[in-house]
């Protein structure tokens, strides 16, 4: 009888466990708490980008060049939260999974970052809008700032599923197993040739990257967070 309840408490503890990670990623978390760690130093010392790129100038990180900053450490289960701030005509993105820095693009997923309100990105598909997971899976019910004003993002990513919240709204949810095509989305919307390894084969053990100045307009990031789940 105790053996039983022993594993049944094991089941319902795991059960629980799955069902509170799972709620957590409606919400933007308290990052005051356990777990919790900038994932840049002040002085970008544990990041790894091209020299003379990228500066931290009181806080708040940007680049002068299209180039990538990443994390030396390499990531699985975690959740990663930000503040970004677009200028007119930002195109930009949180990268998650990469497993080669160097030729990221095809190697990992792209949570899109970009200026809605500019006569470029606002014309374009909504999977290469603000919070897409770039490419394949749009943004639905969100409310994104304008150019000179933060946002606040939080990317949950366990497993093969994706959550990511903006401005306090769950705003996308992908469960990259079922992108099994590196041509034609679940959707049947048509994936963008460059991503040609399907998500559902995207090794799940990655860096975490912020694009650089791409398209000539900066993107500006600061209080980036980063913690490990169980």
């Amino acid at each position: 009888m105790k053996i039983i309840t022993f594993f049944a408490t094991v089941i319902i503890s795991a059960l629980t466990c799955c069902v509170f990670a799972q709620d957590t990623a409606y919400i933007h978390p308290d990052t005051s708490g356990r777990g919790w760690k900038d994932m840049f130093n002040k002085d970008l010392t544990n990041a790894v980008f091209p020299t003379g790129v990228w500066k931290d100038s009181s806080g708040i990180i940007t680049a002068s060049k299209d180039e990538a900053i990443w994390s030396k450490n390499e990531y699985d289960n975690f959740v990663v939260d930000l503040d970004f701030m677009n200028a007119d005509g930002t195109n930009s993105g949180v990268m998650v999974h990469a497993t080669d820095m160097a030729n990221w693009i095809p190697h990992s997923v792209e949570i899109q970052i970009a200026d809605d309100y500019s006569k470029e990105w606002s014309t374009v598909s909504p999977t290469w809008q603000c919070a897409a997971i770039f490419g394949h899976q749009a943004a639905t019910n969100k409310t994104l700032h304008k150019p000179g004003e933060w946002n606040h993002y939080t990317i949950t990513c366990r497993g093969r599923k994706i959550w990511v919240v903006l401005n306090g709204k769950l705003v996308n949810t992908c469960d990259m197993s079922f992108f099994t095509s590196a041509k034609i989305n679940p959707d049947g919307s048509e994936v963008p040739s460059w991503l040609s390894n399907p998500m559902a084969t995207l090794p799940l053990y990655g860096h975490v990257g912020f694009q650089g100045k791409h398209a000539g307009a900066p993107i500006y990031f600061r209080n980036i967070k980063i913690k490990r789940l169980d």
